[in-house]
This record gives C-alpha cells, sequence and structure tokens, in this order.
C-alpha cells in the first residue's frame, strides 16, 4: 500500500496507507484531512477535493484531463501550475511517498 501524506496550511502533515485503486480524495476524507471535502463524491463536478502536487511527484501524477482542467478553473483557493483534483488521482504503488499540498479554504 502506498504511503500518501497531506501537507495542511501551516506544516501540518496527515499520513496514511491508501489501497491501490483508491482514489486520494476518498482517502483524504477517510483520514480526516481538512480542507478535502470532496462534495461530488469524486464525480468532477464540484473541485473541493482540490490540492497541489509536490513538485517532485508533477510527472508521476501527470497532469489534469480535460475535464479535470476545466474544474480546476473554479477552484476556491488560488489554481497553481501543480493543482490536480485529488479525485482524479488513483494510488499506485509508483505513488509511495507522494506528497500533496492542501490549500486553506
Amino acid at each position: 500500500m502506498p504511503k500518501i501524506t497531506w501537507v495542511l496550511d501551516g506544516g501540518r502533515e496527515i499520513s496514511a496507507n491508501v489501497a491501490v485503486g483508491h482514489n486520494l480524495m476518498e482517502a483524504a476524507v477517510a483520514n480526516n484531512v481538512p480542507d478535502v471535502i470532496g462534495e461530488c463524491g469524486g464525480c468532477l463536478s464540484c473541485a473541493t477535493c482540490h490540492v497541489y502536487v509536490d513538485p517532485a511527484w508533477a510527472e508521476k501524477t501527470g497532469k489534469p484531463g480535460e475535464m479535470e482542467n476545466d474544474m480546476l478553473e473554479i477552484t476556491t483557493a488560488e489554481r497553481r501550475e501543480m493543482s490536480r483534483l485529488s479525485c482524479q488521482i488513483i494510488a499506485t504503488e509508483e505513488l509511495d511517498g507522494l506528497i500533496l499540498h492542501v490549500p486553506h479554504i
């Protein structure tokens, strides 16, 4: 199981082992990560699971697809180059150690 770390505004970290195949929004909600809400349940219709992928992991997580890219235009927090919706990042063994920064909303 890959270990994922969410870094909160202010520097506090929450880490969890996430089963391969689960999306990281569901994992964040299950682990009570503040400011990752996932109102739409991963249907690409709310952008409430916005995170910033740590630059060291950008290549492994990939770029947002077209629909995700559109949803990133309506995030509450500032959109950045490394912005992703965590519902669109699926846990794989290759993501073991992934760091996601959570914008404060």
